[in-house]
């Protein structure tokens, strides 16, 4: 077996880039679902979604 080290923690969710900022938000009790605009959604059954935030490569 081989050794590992983990030396950072990344998250990329509905909230947002970080993971101290989503943690934050998820604490709060808030919902990150919202109506789905990215693309459409007419004929499909649920319009609301967790939606990812496209990032601009900044990040990695």
């Amino acid at each position: 077996m081989r050794r590992v080290v983990v030396t950072g923690l990344g998250l990329v969710s509905p909230f947002g880039m970080g993971f101290e900022h989503s943690w934050k938000e998820l604490l709060t009790g808030r919902s990150a679902a919202k109506r789905v605009t990215e693309f459409e959604v007419e004929d499909l059954a649920c319009k609301i979604a967790h939606v990812i935030p496209r990032g601009d490569g900044s990040n990695g």
